[in-house]
């Protein structure tokens, strides 16, 4: 089976680094979805407007092919980025397929001129052009397990970083960019085995490139170009 992307995802981080390891861990993230033009038209969305979140079935474009259909073992975030699990059993990027599944909140459903549809969401864990191969609705009562077993993810809390911007470097930023921004730092983008305060880390965020460190769980903004 040959499969095309149905639409493209645009959203304000352009790169890997700093994106959320899950959608939803940053929902202020707002993207917006661009069809195809086989599938730009009103007619493609007709109802969606009714639901409130969207299943995203994506692409890790920017992963090395070669590697992701060669390791059968990975090493999650959540577990320091030292201890192997099977990839079946994780949420890695580095899949056989490079298929990714999110869930995302439906902001709105906007119809251009000529009945082009754009769908924007909130929360997404993708990249700036990353191509979609499908979208469906998410529905609660068969999506929804409340009381799910989650493996080494349920024994392994994940610590959020307290979020420092600067008023001088605040001001480079809307309100709505800063809530993202600190959302997005918030989860320690930093790779797990690294614990250097004085390192400093650069992410593209909303066209700006974005300096930050880690010190004693802060992650502190130190410049913006």
């Amino acid at each position: 089976m040959n499969i095309e992307p149905v639409a493209y995802y645009h959203g304000p981080l352009t790169s890997k680094f700093g994106i959320p390891r899950q959608s939803g861990l940053a929902p202020a993230l707002l993207g917006h979805i661009v069809f195809t033009p086989q599938y730009a038209h009103e007619e493609a969305v007709r109802g969606l407007e009714r639901f409130d979140f969207l299943w995203l079935i994506w692409e890790f474009s920017a992963n090395n092919e070669v590697a992701s259909k060669t390791s059968l073992t990975v090493r999650p975030p959540r577990l320091g980025g030292n201890e192997r699990v099977g990839v079946f059993a994780s949420r890695s990027p580095f899949r056989p397929n490079r298929l990714g599944l999110s869930c995302v909140h439906i902001n709105k459903v906007v119809i251009l001129e000529g009945g082009v549809p754009v769908v924007f969401v909130e929360g997404a864990d993708l990249m700036d052009g990353t191509p979609i191969y499908d979208i469906k609705p998410y529905v609660a009562f068969s999506d929804a397990h409340a009381d799910a077993r989650s493996g080494f993810v349920d024994d392994h809390e994940w610590r959020m970083l307290k979020v420092v911007i600067p008023i001088d470097l605040a001001t480079m930023f809307t309100d709505e960019e800063q809530r993202q921004l600190s959302e997005v730092l918030a989860q320690d983008p930093r790779p797990q085995y690294h614990d250097d305060p004085q390192r400093i880390y650069g992410m593209a965020f909303a066209g700006r490139d974005v300096r930050f460190r880690v010190c004693n769980g802060e992650a502190i903004v130190v410049a913006v170009n």
